[in-house]
């Protein structure tokens, strides 16, 4: 029930997203208002839920022109579960949405004027997640709702992978539960400890592998939560390096080397830096378990680390969502490598730190659509020396 109609204002036309997938419009005073679970194109009656001098918030009260690019959500618990964003929308529009937030901050943040023309997909939009964290308080499993830690009773997620959501029936204990799926395997962990289940059940263990082009990683530490679209990513990343076997690699955050590999494998000799000694011995175990002995893990971090005498032709970054550390960007640029192929999962920070890298320009830059009916999004991007 609305009991403040001060605060509602009619006919309100929603131009865009915000890059966590709100609706944007410009209100007739000229402030911006964000409303959640909007379509670009809809006009819609809102309600103010908070203000502040440039920007406020809104919930919707009435649709009064739907987007042509509006459809019905195909999940019960959506919008409540704060696990998806755009599930109210085509996945075409999506896909458009994502396009247009890489671009926006790389011209308002970065200054550049190159330009990410097309953003890869497997069209694979549900089953495709390897990873999920659910909370349980001991009679409910599932999601926080988004922006509360009430949790949304699930037995299914359309996101995460069938033998996930096999795995999540039967898991209804108090806590934190991370399911991780892998080769034939799902990984449950809780306060208890892990167990390892293979497909048909029977607990042996704690440890997962992954297969990508021809290499086998186990996957203990981080590593995509979308496998095939990983695929797509290395192999974009791939063909930026363009190694060769009289150049050397050097991989920045690297985890337990998977991205290392898949490039590495084309170099003279490549170096994997991660301060996580845990996942730099799962790293050497990825190198040895596919035959990859020119390619070396060192634990380091990854804006200390000092590399020897030999030139560094390419240097590969896939840092967290904070971007590069500015040791990291002092090291870039003191080794100053031929090459940078910089992997990001916030094309903010991608951007500002392409404004950061003096000396180099953006030659290419592609996104890939790595988490399907969310707004997050990955970028893939191809800097060079300037002459």
């Amino acid at each position: 029930m609305i009991n403040n109609t001060d605060k509602i204002v009619n006919n309100v036309e929603i131009l865009g997203y915000s890059s966590d997938g709100q609706g944007v419009a410009r209100l007739d005073d000229g402030r911006v208002a964000f409303v959640p679970n909007a379509a670009r194109g809809d006009v819609l009656d809102i309600i103010i839920t908070e203000e502040k001098r440039r920007i406020v918030r809104a919930e919707i009260v009435q649709i009064k022109k739907p987007s042509p690019y509006r459809i019905l959500p195909d999940c019960p618990v959506y919008p409540r579960c704060g696990g998806c964003d755009y599930r109210h929308i085509t996945y075409e529009e999506e896909m458009r949405a994502k396009l247009r937030r890489v671009n926006d901050a790389l011209q308002r943040i970065g200054g550049t004027s190159v330009r990410a023309h097309e953003i890869l997909s497997t069209g694979q939009i549900n089953s495709y997640r390897n990873k999920a964290v659910l909370h349980s308080n001991g009679a409910v499993c599932g999601f926080y709702a988004r922006q509360s830690h009430e949790i949304v009773g699930i037995d299914h997620c359309m996101l995460l992978k069938d033998d996930i959501n096999a795995v999540i029936k039967e898991s209804i204990h108090g806590g934190e539960l991370a399911l991780r799926s892998g080769v034939g395997a799902v990984t449950l962990r809780s306060g208890g400890g892990a167990v390892t289940l293979r497909s048909g059940g029977g607990g042996i263990g704690a440890d997962l592998e992954e297969q990508l082009d021809g290499l086998v990683f186990g996957i203990s530490g981080f590593f995509q939560v979308n496998t095939n679209a990983a695929l797509l990513l290395f192999q974009k990343a791939r063909e930026y390096a363009s190694m060769s076997k009289d150049e050397t690699l050097v991989d920045l955050y690297c985890g337990v080397g998977a991205l290392t590999l898949f490039v590495g494998r084309d170099a003279g000799h490549a170096y994997g830096i991660e301060r996580d000694p845990n996942a730099v011995d799962k790293a050497c175990e990825n190198a040895r378990r596919n035959g990859l002995t020119h390619i070396e893990f060192i634990a380091a971090d990854a804006g200390k680390w000092k590399p020897g005498a030999e030139k560094t032709d390419c240097v590969i970054v896939d840092p967290p969502r904070s971007g590069l550390s500015i040791g990291a960007l002092r090291m870039i640029l003191d080794i100053s490598p031929k090459r940078i192929v910089y992997v990001s999962c916030d094309p903010a920070t991608l951007a500002r730190d392409i404004g950061r890298l003096a000396g180099f320009s953006v030659d290419e830059i592609c996104a890939v659509d790595m988490f399907p009916r969310t707004a997050n999004v990955e970028c893939c991007c191809l800097l060079s020396a300037s002459i």
